[in-house]
């Protein structure tokens, strides 16, 4: 039988700003795919789109039952296990459009990218629980988060999926600092990535990457080819003005001239559409989700707890500022989806998984409150 203080102790409040989340997201899916939809009722992305939320959802709800706990035993063999997954992906992955990030098992495809955000910051918790370590820790003992957090990030390069390989940089850097950093490490990481910029543009970044970065200072060089994206997200989100089109009623979207726009440019289909307004609200709900699930970890009695809660959010938040920055022109094109707006199901799930874990911290707080 369920301890009546868990369910005391779960938070709504993080559920109902998600689900408003959730809305806008199917709305703009919607639109964004309704030739589709009226070409076939019955069978499209939108219809795929409704059922990863549902899995999404069971995983969230299976999540719950999990004592976050448990998950600090096994972070290590997980952490493994992801890493070579990808490295798998590197041999035997699906290639789409030059890169290689997708795992086919049993007719099922998933990308151990999406995994590794979840579990890097399952790992980073455990180290940084169990270590004999106060606030400020010395240099030597970041040396190990560091490494564990290197390992993925150059595979992930290597498919190429530089957007993935950022955030997963933004959600431990997050971590890594919430735990404590003195300024003079910063200062000297920075200092050290300095000479490293040219080697890393001339022999790390692929040539379309690379154009995309050339694009973003010079939003004019090339818009009938490389800036097309960028352009047309623009156009989509400025002709949007302050109340939008309204629903279906986007021409950028309507007219196809706005690319991607299921998944990398769903902002711009929600900002065509609603507006400034439209795309207030919307920020004003990611604001919503981050300062409740932050609550949740200054709450948690237990460094782990709040370690993953912080990560989780990290999660969530680094990935809806990528992805918002990069459809108004402020950064690079990369390829990252807006959480629980865009389509897509390895993403939906980790994102649900991520909010099963902060929940399951809420709900098990009054474990230590007892003694």
């Amino acid at each position: 039988m369920m301890d009546r203080r868990l369910i005391e102790n779960f938070d709504w409040s993080i559920i109902w700003v998600l689900l408003g989340i959730i809305c806008i997201g199917l709305l703009s899916v919607y639109s964004a795919l309704y030739p589709q939809i009226r070409a076939n009722p019955t069978h499209n992305l939108f219809i795929k789109q409704i059922m990863w939320l549902s899995l999404g959802f069971g995983v969230m709800f299976f999540t719950l039952f999990l004592d976050y706990q448990k998950l600090k035993a096994v972070s290590f063999w997980l952490y493994l296990a992801t890493v070579v997954l990808l490295a798998a992906v590197l041999v035997v992955g699906k290639e789409v459009n030059g890169s290689k990030r997708w795992l086919e098992l049993a007719g099922f495809q998933f990308q151990p990218s999406e995994l590794m955000k979840i579990v890097i910051v399952i790992q980073l918790a455990s180290y940084f629980s169990t270590q004999e370590m106060t606030s400020y820790p010395p240099l030597k003992k970041l040396l190990t988060p560091l490494a564990f957090v290197a390992a993925p990030v150059l595979l992930i390069l290597a498919e190429p999926d530089l957007g993935t390989a950022i955030c997963i940089l933004a959600i431990s850097g997050t971590i890594i600092f919430f735990m404590g950093i003195r300024w003079k490490y910063i200062l000297a990481m920075m200092i050290g990535v300095i000479p490293l910029l040219m080697p890393i543009w001339m022999t790390v970044l692929k040539p379309y990457q690379k154009r995309r970065i050339e694009i973003l200072l010079r939003p004019d060089l090339d818009p009938l080819g490389a800036g097309y994206h960028i352009r047309q997200s623009k156009i989509a989100i400025g002709s949007g003005m302050l109340w939008g089109k309204g629903f279906l009623n986007g021409t950028q979207n309507k007219l196809h001239f706005l690319p991607e726009k299921h998944t990398d440019f769903i902002f711009s289909v929600w900002a065509e559409e609603w507006g400034f307004v439209g795309c207030l609200v919307l920020l004003v709900l990611f604001g919503l989700l981050v300062f409740l699930s932050l609550r949740v970890a200054r709450r948690s009695k237990d460094r782990y707890g709040a370690l993953l809660v912080v990560g989780m959010t990290a999660l969530i938040l680094w990935q809806a500022l990528i992805n918002i920055g990069m459809v108004i022109g402020l950064l690079p094109v990369v390829g990252i989806t807006l959480p629980f707006v865009s389509y897509g199901g390895s993403s939906l799930i980790t994102l649900c998984f991520a909010i099963g874990i902060i929940e399951s911290v809420s709900m098990r707080r009054y474990v230590f409150q007892t003694r």
